[in-house]
């Protein structure tokens, strides 16, 4: 595709994500997730049981959006919501075994993604962290 060389980097970087994160979700289809699921079990088995307000910034999402990927959630039994006991008006999210087990098939899917030999690259992911980084909301 030679035109692709007339393309600004930014279009090249929104468009390359698009791809990918079609690409993506058509392979999490296969164990019942979303991207946005994916990322959200990813966090919770991270940093363990958490506000959705905490969850939505750590996700990087607004509270609405995170609140639809968490009913989808837990419909499947992935997550769980807690009541608050400290703030009734607000819940604890925590990820399930079973949303932990989807988080094992969905990274081994991963894995089969991106084996190929450009994705992987270090620099490519130490340039990408860094328009996170820099592009990204300040904490």
């Amino acid at each position: 595709m030679p035109e692709l060389n007339d393309w600004s980097t930014s279009r090249l970087l929104t468009t390359a994500a698009r791809i990918v994160e079609h690409s993506w979700n058509e392979r999490l289809l296969t164990i019942g997730i979303t991207h946005a699921g994916l990322t959200t079990l990813g966090v919770l088995d991270r940093e363990g049981t958490v506000t959705g307000v905490q969850l939505a910034q750590l996700v990087h999402v607004q509270a609405q959006t995170i609140g639809r990927t968490l009913d989808r959630l837990e419909k499947r039994g992935l997550v769980t919501r807690l009541r608050n006991t400290a703030d009734r008006r607000s819940q604890r999210i925590a990820i399930t075994p079973a949303g932990r087990e989807a988080l094992g098939k969905a990274q081994e899917l991963e894995n089969s993604l991106i084996s190929g030999p450009g994705l992987e690259s270090e620099e490519l992911r130490a340039r990408l962290q860094t328009v996170i980084e820099e592009l990204g909301p300040k904490k």
